[in-house]
Order: C-alpha cells, then sequence, then structure tokens
C-alpha cells in the first residue's frame, strides 16, 4: 500500500476521534462501514451501532480526545489515546485511556480491535470500588 493510502487512512481515524467530540455521529456513514466489526471488552459485534452508542453514552459529556500515540501502516492504524469527559451528575472531569487498532477498506474503518481503561472510568465516577476486590 502507499504512502497516500495510510496518510488517508489516518486521517479518516483522526475523523471518527473527532466526532466522539462533536457527537455529529452522522459523519460515521461516510468514515466507518456500516457492518463495521467491533471487538474488544468481551464484545465481538456488527454494525455501526456499536461506535454510535460509544459516541452518545448517557451521563458524560463534553469529550476531549487527545492522540497520545499514533502508527500507522498500511490498511491499519493504531491509536493510544485518553478521553476526558465531564461526568453530567457531578461535573467533575472523569478521564479514560485506551487503545484501538482500525483496519480500513477505500477510506472506510471496516474492523477494529481495542481496550479502554473502563473501570478507571467508573471508579473516578464512584460507581464501582477502588480497589478490586479478591475473586
Amino acid at each position: 500500500m502507499s504512502e497516500a493510502v495510510s496518510k488517508r487512512n489516518v486521517e479518516v481515524v483522526r475523523r471518527y476521534l473527532r466526532v466522539f467530540e462533536t457527537r455529529q455521529v452522522a459523519e460515521f456513514e461516510e468514515l466507518v462501514a456500516e457492518d463495521v466489526l467491533v471487538h474488544g471488552a468481551g464484545l465481538h459485534g456488527q454494525g455501526r451501532h456499536y461506535p454510535e452508542g460509544s459516541v452518545l453514552t448517557p451521563g458524560l459529556s463534553n469529550c476531549r480526545v487527545q492522540v497520545d500515540d499514533l502508527f500507522a501502516a498500511g490498511d491499519r492504524v493504531t491509536v493510544a489515546f485518553t478521553l476526558t469527559y465531564t461526568h453530567d451528575r457531578s461535573g467533575r472531569d472523569l478521564t479514560m485511556t485506551g487503545v484501538k487498532s482500525y483496519r480500513l477498506r477505500d477510506g472506510r474503518i471496516v474492523e477494529f480491535w481495542g481496550e479502554t481503561d473502563l473501570y478507571g472510568l467508573l471508579r473516578q465516577a464512584g460507581l464501582v470500588p477502588e480497589r478490586i476486590p479478591p475473586f
């Protein structure tokens, strides 16, 4: 694959991440395949409604995305990121880190694998204990 394709794929992923800030999920129609494959956090699903639901998470608003690291090669783009949200109930900022690997075809995300620190986000919101209890 050419360097131009890798650059285009990076721009698609950056636009995808900006949707978390703008909440304009209609933009996903040109960035994410309708039948996108989604893997992570024990989920293996298919469909654009998965990333749309992540953007529109109730109780969290004013998302700010920081790209901490990005690597692109061929049809893949991998991003380490930090999301900072406003917790609507408390007004406090909560952060969540994550790493996602996107596979693109013809300028659209067709599959991604990833993990985010949801436990850390829930801990900051006071919804789970500070320490993980023994199993």
